[in-house]
């Protein structure tokens, strides 16, 4: 397996985007980390992939190496906003739609991005998928102490000494560590490589901000508003050990025309990609390939440039 290059920069409404890219063989791919996480959560899929593919995988806005703006003032960090990037990103360069790959909020990501921009997207992926167990809307669901706790440390944190001290606390390596030995089943894929891939962006000026807003961040879409939204073949991966996002409210989200698979992964938990690629990577190949094979025709003449023109009038056409 060859190293990787120098991750490139793209410039997205004036602030540098952390990206990199494997494979020159069509359909394009793009994998969407999750919160904390950065391009390089896919180093083991990318690779693997792109062999295949014409992969990419991008640094969200105020994660890895891309730009961390003031929130509220110069940025939102939303999924909107998130999905806009996502979206420009095909456009600008990956320059033709794409299969949508996410991990964790990566798939809120992904399926906002899909649903906002329709003609940018081939497919969404969504691993483990964030529930998002403490939005607004889901706490009235939970014991009376957990939705008060939740609720009275997001104000909390809404001191910016008391943020930042706690953001202090969590970014060291040892806490690092102990975080990700609860979110992965496999205790030896836990190594220094990972933690730092994890700790170097936490450095930066801003992370503690951009940290604290999403932490307090409890509105927004709900993977069950968006996933009957969607009109593009969707596939739902699941570490059945995750600790963060239980397997058994994830197979919940199965009931949506949209999701033609659930795949339980036996034996993982919150990061499967990671855990383990050789497990996930043939499932996507094999997904990713059965669409581009019986659904999709490629025309660089349709949607602008984008490349994509459908057999099948129905974008929502299951395999």
């Amino acid at each position: 397996m060859m190293p990787f290059t120098s991750p490139l920069t793209w410039n997205w409404q004036e602030f540098p985007i952390t990206y990199q890219r494997w494979g020159t063989t069509e359909p394009a791919v793009v994998f969407i980390h999750g919160f904390g996480a950065s391009w390089g959560h896919w180093r083991k899929n990318l690779p693997v992939l792109g062999q295949s593919f014409r992969c990419y995988a991008l640094d969200l806005i105020g994660f890895g190496g891309s730009a961390k703006p003031t929130p509220e003032i110069e940025i939102k960090y939303t999924f909107e906003t998130w999905g806009q990037q996502v979206a420009d990103f095909c456009r600008e360069v990956v320059g033709t739609p794409a299969f949508l790959i996410g991990n964790s909020i990566g798939c809120i990501v992904a399926m906002q991005a899909a649903i906002d921009n329709p003609e940018i997207c081939l497919g969404v992926a969504a691993i483990n998928c964030s529930l998002r167990l403490l939005h607004e809307r889901k706490r009235a669901e939970l014991p009376w102490h957990r939705s008060f706790s939740a609720s009275v440390m997001q104000q909390v944190l809404g001191y910016k000494w008391v943020g930042n001290l706690f953001f202090q606390q969590l970014a060291r390596p040892k806490v690092v560590r102990k975080i990700l030995l609860q979110a992965y089943r496999r205790q030896e894929v836990v190594t220094n490589e990972l933690i730092d891939l994890i700790m170097k962006p936490a450095a930066d000026l801003g992370a503690a901000d951009v940290f604290l807003a999403f932490t307090r961040y409890s509105q927004g879409p709900l993977p069950e508003d968006l996933l009957p939204r969607l009109c593009c073949p969707t596939i739902l991966l699941w570490g059945t050990e995750d600790p963060w996002e239980p397997i058994s409210l994830g197979k919940e989200l199965a009931r949506f025309s949209a999701v033609e698979q659930f795949i339980p992964l036996e034996g993982l938990g919150h990061c499967p990609q990671d855990e383990a690629p050789e497990v996930v990577n043939p499932i996507l190949q094999e997904w990713i390939e059965r669409h581009a094979r019986e659904e999709l025709v490629v025309d660089h003449n349709d949607f602008d440039g984008l490349g994509l023109s459908r057999r099948r009038g129905d974008a929502g056409t299951r395999g």
